[in-house]
């Protein structure tokens, strides 16, 4: 084996690859200066219909030249993570933010229905409303007077029928379509302007589909609408409460106003 042959091709094949490498970052060096330094963007992993939720599975990373980045785009997946595409994406085209929205008045309440729930909506006023200061997102208790009893006050009552119910809507007001004013140190602020939710006389809850049936039941039959009652959002305890009758709010008096039914009831029965 000719061993300077050997270590001349060797030489010959480093000098190579050094100007190999030599020309690909010069050529790295001028197309970064041209069309700026590799930013990550987030793209469509395919095709994308309008009105469809985005998650991880519709999206995926991409690096391309800075100038070439369209404006509004985003760099982190979970910054849009439950938005709606508000029109048609193509495969490998960049998100921006022009193209997408927070589930809101014009996407439709729908996409904000958990999986197996539903959306019904009641007729409020303020008093049954916490002075219509309940607002999306909040969590309430639904409570009625019941009567079963053609006007038998002693058997009247006025029960707990549902449990921490998440209001979707107040009027036309969703969850997720806050309203935003000012900024403080460029970084907009959202925040809760309660004049802007004060302004309706529906709500809608959203409820497993018995829980629906049982509200329309309510609202078709009952001698009285439905109240809400508002409770902290972290507090999710659902708590067996009794039923509520006229001798619990007497108090003291209660065994009186037996003694009156008791007597005014076996006098009817008489006649």
């Amino acid at each position: 084996m000719n061993t300077r042959a050997f270590s001349l091709a060797i030489i010959l094949a480093l000098a190579a690859m050094f100007l190999v490498h030599t020309y690909i970052e010069d050529e790295r060096s001028n197309t970064l200066k041209k069309y700026g330094e590799l930013v990550t963007v987030v793209v469509a992993k395919r095709d994308i219909k309008e009105l469809e939720l985005l998650d991880d599975s519709k999206l995926e990373m991409m690096e391309v030249p800075k100038n070439f980045a369209m404006p509004g785009t985003f760099s982190k997946m979970k910054e849009l993570m439950n938005t709606v595409a508000m029109v048609p994406i193509k495969k490998g085209e960049q998100i921006t933010s022009p193209r997408v929205s927070y589930p809101g008045i014009k996407t439709g309440l729908s996409r904000q229905v958990s999986p197996g729930k539903r959306a019904i909506s009641i007729t409020i006023t303020e008093r049954q409303a916490v002075s219509k200061l309940i607002k999306p997102g909040d969590r309430v208790d639904v409570l009625a007077a019941i009567d079963y009893s053609s006007g038998q006050k002693h058997r009247q009552k006025t029960t707990t029928v549902l449990q921490d119910v998440l209001v979707l809507s107040t009027g036309m007001n969703m969850t997720n379509s806050l309203p935003i004013y000012g900024k403080k140190t460029d970084k907009v602020i959202k925040a809760m302007n309660l004049s802007v939710y004060s302004a309706y006389n529906t709500v809608a809850l959203e409820l497993t589909s018995f829980e629906a049936q049982k509200l329309v039941f309510l609202l078709t039959y009952a001698n009285a609408q439905p109240y809400l009652v508002l409770r902290n959002n972290n507090d999710s305890a659902r708590v067996n409460i009794k039923p509520t009758k006229i001798f619990d709010v007497l108090g003291e008096d209660s065994m009186e106003a037996k003694a009156f039914f008791v007597e005014k009831y076996s006098k009817s029965k008489k006649k």
